[in-house]
């Protein structure tokens, strides 16, 4: 299918619902376009395709994908038969028995599973690079990162091996790579996604699973087929009014936009990312909403510091698990040095710190939360620099110490809607003079898809990025 490329998730389906293409045809096509590329980006990591090509024949869910093919991250997402890696030669031996819950649900929206995208050990980096399963490189450029940690995803959607790909989001791990390739990332609302019964990893609720797309269209019908209550969920999935397909063709409104480029170190952004925040800013208005330049105002240090021991804790919690379903304790030559350092780290935090940490981060998240009493979006960069270059936040070279400085730099903007647990969203608006995207991010009040979407939709009409694809990659 030589078109395959140009078509969204839900196009391809309904290209299949009129018996135009089939799905075992779709398969080979996305099959044909990762071989193509895959060697040159490294960002499909495990490949099921004997798989797909029988579940491609058989009768599929009649879900608004049917017959799409898609894959799944390598890190937290369970698919029966699979391995797991989780980007680490630790995890390198554990094969999972069951699909998740999540993955039940792509399953039942009609898409073809082919296989598995590349991750940064544990997800960790906001770059998609590692001692075990390599470097992920931007189609745009592939001197340049893909982002992290849902980067193998970005930069498959991206380079058109699929139309769209599961990610999830701890620290912006869906909005850094959304904006490093240049598509629609959102970070759902905290239990918007249920993922049981293999729900650990999301004890804290800072991380989220949805996707990444070249639409917005596909965005939120994935949303619709995936984010609905579960019975047994110890949380309640957050109300919504309507379907996210019927918000996208309302108008969002007269919105209260504020935006800033405020970061947690007081330093300037790269000129270009402020010139693209501006014009996007002024965009806003001429599109008739209120529009203010006004920051956060939290404390970024005292959030940091709580969330510190939280996360530390949760991480060597996980590799004890890892450890138990393995049978042995994970060794240092096993992992890359910031992960050895985050799991020493973790180990040595006490009950009484974890816990001054939650009570900490739930007063600070109120500060967060109550900003957006008298607005209903923030709008700031994804990234403060444009997309860094392959290397330069390398975690197996780049002594921890030195690599989290680099990351504060490149990636200041997307943990706090984390912890406060918003939807938060990167949308392709500008591109740097390299020709490389820049990405910008939209934040709304908890469990407020709806109004990012319908704000969403309405930049994708006046200002269309879908038609700006690296297209050496079609």
């Amino acid at each position: 299918m030589d078109a395959f490329s140009d078509y969204d998730g839900l196009g391809l389906a309904e290209l299949v619902a009129k018996g135009e293409v089939t799905p075992l045809e779709l398969t080979e096509a996305a099959i044909e376009r990762i071989e193509r590329h895959n060697p040159a980006l490294n960002a499909v990591v495990y490949k099921a395709y004997d798989e797909a090509r029988q579940v491609a024949k058989g009768p599929l869910p009649d879900g608004p994908f049917k017959g799409v093919p898609f894959l799944i991250k390598d890190l937290a997402v369970p698919v029966a038969g699979w391995p797991r890696t989780c980007g680490s030669r630790f995890a390198a031996g554990l094969v999972d028995t069951d699909d998740c819950g999540l993955t039940r649900r792509y399953r039942e929206s009609g898409v073809v599973l082919l296989g598995k995208t590349n991750t940064p050990e544990y997800g960790i980096t906001g770059v998609t690079e590692g001692g075990y399963l390599g470097a992920c490189r931007n189609p745009w450029n592939p001197d340049h990162v893909s982002g992290g940690s849902s980067g193998g995803a970005a930069s498959a959607v991206a380079s058109g091996m699929v139309p769209l790909a599961h990610a999830s989001d701890g620290l912006g791990s869906i909005r850094i790579p959304a904006a490093c390739c240049g598509l629609v990332g959102l970070k759902v609302t905290r239990d918007r996604n249920p993922n049981l019964p293999d729900g650990d990893n999301y004890a804290m609720g800072f991380s989220v699973d949805h996707v990444v797309t070249r639409t917005v269209r596909d965005s939120a019908a994935m949303l619709d087929a995936t984010g609905r209550p579960e019975p047994g969920a110890p949380f309640e999935a957050p109300h919504k009014e309507r379907p996210y397909m019927e918000e996208i063709e309302r108008s969002p409104g007269r919105l209260r936009i504020a935006w800033s480029s405020e970061t947690p170190a007081g330093r300037p952004i790269d000129p270009q990312v402020q010139a693209a925040l501006e014009r996007t800013a002024d965009l806003l208005k001429r599109l008739g909403h209120d529009v203010c330049e006004k920051g956060l105002g939290i404390d970024y240090r005292a959030l940091y510091t709580a969330r510190a021991p939280v996360s530390g804790a949760n991480f060597a919690a996980n590799i004890a698990r890892l450890a138990a379903q393995l049978g042995r304790e994970p060794q240092e030559h096993e992992l890359e040095p910031l992960t050895w350092a985050t799991l020493k780290s973790g180990r040595k935090v006490t009950g009484e710190q974890a816990f001054r940490g939650w009570q900490d981060l739930r007063d600070l998240n109120r500060k967060t939360l109550l900003f957006f009493e008298d607005v209903d979006v923030y709008l700031c960069p994804v990234l403060g620099t444009p997309v860094p270059k392959v290397g330069h936040i390398d975690p197996v070279a780049v002594e921890p110490r030195e690599l989290n400085k680099r990351q504060s730099a490149a990636f200041p903007y997307t943990p706090p809607f984390n912890f406060s647990g918003q939807p938060s969203l990167s949308l392709p608006l500008e591109m740097d003079e390299d020709g490389l995207p820049i990405g910008m991010m939209f934040t709304a009040r908890f469990a407020d898809e709806a109004t990012l979407l319908r704000l969403a939709a309405q930049l994708e009409k006046e200002a269309p990025w879908k038609v700006r694809q690296p297209r050496l990659w079609g």
